[in-house]
């Protein structure tokens, strides 16, 4: 198990490549400019400064916050789409593939918004240091990781299948890129926790 773990956590990094790399920078003068900065590496800078900095206060300048800030910010908006899915699910006229991949997905849904409550109160209960707290990290990004491979599993499920409309697209999107903000956030962390010894 802790090998897939690892190997789970190697195929995040490799998604995560494409944000830009942390670089050293004066030490933010406000709780906003923190969020702000780290804001900067994530895939979605503008959406993730305008989704967190009412939190700036809660935040002040605690990365751990920020993380588990985040996740319940992508959990948030995940439990605003899931009603909407469902309802879907349940009235529209729709082809029995279409209709199929439409209850996958809210399937995946519910199971992304577990992971993302797994990874959360693994946050919420951080202990130790060293290898110890590497570990739990690495239990929070694996569960996030699988959150996101959950929600990007129900748009692929359904394309094609006469349900891809721009708003499910829409709507659903807005969740991924919130547990990509997340997920950048939780790499940083793991990051600083330092390697996992031999």
């Amino acid at each position: 198990m802790r090998s897939l773990r690892l190997i789970f956590v190697t195929i995040l990094s490799l998604f995560l490549t494409a944000a830009p790399a942390p670089a050293p920078a004066p030490a933010p003068a406000s709780n906003a400019e923190f969020i702000h900065a780290n804001c900067e590496h994530t895939l979605y800078p503008e959406v993730c400064y305008q989704s967190l900095k009412r939190y700036a206060n809660v935040v002040k300048k605690d990365l751990s916050r920020l993380v588990q800030v985040s996740i319940g910010v992508s959990l948030t908006r995940s439990k605003l789409v899931s009603p909407y899915l469902e309802n879907l699910n349940r009235t529209a006229q729709l082809e029995p593939r279409a209709l199929a991949a439409l209850s996958d997905c809210v399937s995946y849904f519910s199971q992304a918004e577990q992971n993302m409550r797994d990874s959360l109160k693994q946050m919420q209960q951080l202990t130790g240091t060293g290898e110890e707290l590497r570990y739990q990290l690495d239990n929070v990004l694996t569960w996030i990781g699988y959150a996101r491979t959950y929600q990007e599993s129900c748009t692929d499920g359904f394309e094609g299948e006469g349900v891809s409309n721009s708003d499910v697209f829409g709507r659903v999107e807005q969740v991924k890129e919130a547990t990509s903000i997340a997920i950048a956030f939780v790499a940083t962390l793991v990051d600083k926790a330092g390697p996992v010894l031999p």
